[in-house]
């Protein structure tokens, strides 16, 4: 139970920031494409980054020392040091105003932007959103000196939730079931070692992905639980291939439910509205979830993307 002014206490974290500067290069790209089982193809400088693949780079550094008995680092620093033991990735929120290449600099502007809480149906419950201000200096304007060379490549917003301890006596929530009308619908099957490789991309020490007697015993899941980027990557992934690699201006995503390696998956969409943008290019938006064995959603998404070029 949180005490009564632990909220104003986290509320002082609004408005901290944090910078951070990567360089977008050609490894991380090339494993994440064969972590997806991408045909191998040449790696150069210019090559626009997939949507989502930004999250190969600003990885957190901790030191060995600094992590917690769950992999993750210690609480406290650029984020609040709320006293709830389990933390989760609950959603993004995205928006694409102009490709980053291989070879760019990069930077990032992290703000707390709120702290919220709430007591749900499994506990007490803290959210703290966080905008991520994403530049890009592309590497040619750096070797031509421009003075002001960054552009403004995406705005992100993130959802991170702090949940308790879970009861030994509490009762599953039950599940919403998924739509059962789709446009494409592709099974996955997230073993260990496809969740070891994406834990080591984003190097991300967080058990629960990993080590099985850790999430079972001390976290009380039933398996490895399935990344919540991964599985946004995947869903992006799957619509790419069914759309022929569209231009992505938006998407959004929500965990709903978690997914674990000893039950394949599902990542689904359809196509939803179509409208006009400057009478040039058709937009339309895109619904998108992955649903577990079950048949229930694990993660709600959508996507605004640019249909064609006319």
């Amino acid at each position: 139970m949180l005490e009564p002014d632990s909220l104003e206490q986290f509320q002082q974290w609004i408005g901290k920031t944090d910078t951070a500067i990567d360089t977008v290069t050609q490894t991380p790209i090339a494993a994440l494409a064969a972590t997806l089982d991408h045909p191998a193809e040449p790696m150069v400088n210019d090559k626009v980054l997939g949507t989502l693949w930004h999250w190969l780079y600003f990885l957190p550094l901790a030191r060995h020392s600094e992590l917690g008995a769950d992999g993750h680092p210690e609480k406290g620093g650029f984020l609040p040091p709320v006293p709830l033991p389990r933390r989760m990735w609950a959603g993004s929120q995205l928006e694409f105003h102009h490709p980053i290449h291989v070879g760019d600099t990069i930077e990032r502007i992290s703000t707390i932007e709120n702290v919220t809480h709430k007591s749900g149906k499994s506990g007490e419950l803290v959210f703290v959103k966080v905008k991520h201000q994403i530049n890009c200096m592309h590497h040619e304007l750096q070797i031509a000196g421009a003075s002001d060379a960054r552009i403004n490549a995406i705005t992100e917003f993130h959802d991170i939730v702090y949940r308790e301890p879970p009861q030994a006596d509490a009762a599953p929530l039950p599940g919403k079931p998924a739509p059962t009308t789709t446009d494409w619908q592709h099974k996955m099957v997230a073993d260990d070692v496809l969740l070891f490789r994406y834990s080591a991309l984003t190097f991300n020490a967080h058990r629960i992905h990993y080590d099985r007697r850790y999430v079972t015993d001390k976290e009380g899941y039933p398996g490895l639980i399935v990344h919540g980027p991964l599985i946004a990557t995947l869903l992006i992934d799957a619509m790419n291939k069914e759309l022929d690699n569209p231009v992505i201006l938006q998407f959004n995503f929500k965990a709903i439910k978690p997914l674990f390696d000893i039950n394949p998956f599902y990542v689904c969409g359809r196509l939803r509205s179509v409208d006009t943008r400057d009478g040039h290019a058709k937009t339309r938006r895109v619904e998108l979830w992955a649903k577990d064995h079950a048949g229930d959603i694990a993660m709600q998404a959508s996507a605004l993307i640019i249909e064609n070029h006319s």
